[in-house]
């Protein structure tokens, strides 16, 4: 069993460090929340004041953080993880982060003798909580092997994207695609709606035709077809729209620093904004349909 520092324990980070402590390894954890941390001591793990405090004798320090400024502050600023801890510490990062701050912190890092991987995921807090994530991994073959066994805790699959900052390439990728196709799905529902076609039916006919996708059968924008999906709870996230929207900003600036051409990409970061900015940004991403189909 590992000694392992959690770095961010919310919604996603919290359920990922209490399926390592069921899995039997002991965890030390840093929030600016004092409702989590009190929430891992209840599950057995422990707290501590400082991020220096936190990975001091850690063996794997694992973060799951907001965004990339939050990254480099906690890897490379004062007090932070590169200062502080063991050497021969792993460094997994799961935050969903810009491919330039994830390169330079595996940069930093790997000049100061650490591994470290980018391993941001896919499956929400259904499957942080269900230990069901997909970890897209980017960095070194041999620091992957060496985290394997706790990212299978976490999750039910996990791929290896290629270098450093190639997860969170795979990650922003991944979700242009699920922020477009939702979109597409939900007008397709509306229209259905206006010709005449029941929601069933439209399901029942495009789930079996080539409109299939996992936007339509999994996470069915409209209440009935797929009763596990967020619209039949009124729309309660699994994925906010204001997450979704993040992700397809990152994409959006990946894009332009790439000189790739994402024209659906972009048409979908400026509904997913109007939708956020119309105080909608607390709902599951998929109630975008709302929004399209013209209700307030």
């Amino acid at each position: 069993m590992s000694t392992i520092a959690f770095i961010g324990l919310g919604n996603m980070g919290g359920p990922m460090a209490a399926n390592l402590l069921k899995a039997g390894h002991a965890v030390r954890g840093f929030d600016l929340s004092r409702e989590a941390g009190d929430r891992l001591v209840g599950q057995g793990g422990t707290m501590a004041a400082t991020v220096a405090e936190a990975v001091h004798g850690a063996e794997v320090v694992v973060s799951m953080l907001p965004a990339g400024q939050h990254v480099r502050e906690v890897y490379s600023g004062e007090g932070g993880v590169i200062g502080a801890a063991a050497p021969g510490a792993l460094f997994i990062d799961c935050s969903t982060i810009d491919v330039d701050s994830a390169r330079a912190v595996a940069e930093a890092a790997e000049t100061a003798g650490f591994a470290m991987l980018d391993a941001p995921v896919s499956g929400g807090v259904g499957g942080a909580e269900a230990g069901t994530l997909t970890f897209m991994v980017g960095g070194p073959q041999a620091a992957l092997e060496r985290a394997r066994p706790l990212l299978e805790v976490m999750g039910k699959a996990v791929v290896h994207a290629g270098g450093p900052g190639n997860g969170q390439a795979a990650k922003i990728c991944n979700n242009m695609i699920l922020g477009i196709s939702m979109i597409a799905v939900g007008e397709a529902f509306t229209l259905a709606r206006r010709l005449g076609l029941s929601d069933q039916a439209l399901f029942d006919i495009s789930s079996k035709a080539s409109g299939q996708c996992w936007s339509l059968t999994t996470y069915c924008p409209v209440p009935g077809p797929v009763p596990t999906s967020p619209a039949n709870r009124d729309y309660q996230p699994g994925f906010s729209a204001a997450m979704m929207l993040k992700d397809l900003k990152l994409a959006q600036e990946a894009a332009a620093r790439a000189g790739a051409a994402t024209p659906l990409g972009a048409s979908a970061e400026s509904l997913y904004a109007l939708f956020v900015n119309a105080g909608q940004g607390g709902k599951d991403f998929s109630g975008i349909i709302r929004m399209l189909d013209g209700e307030s």
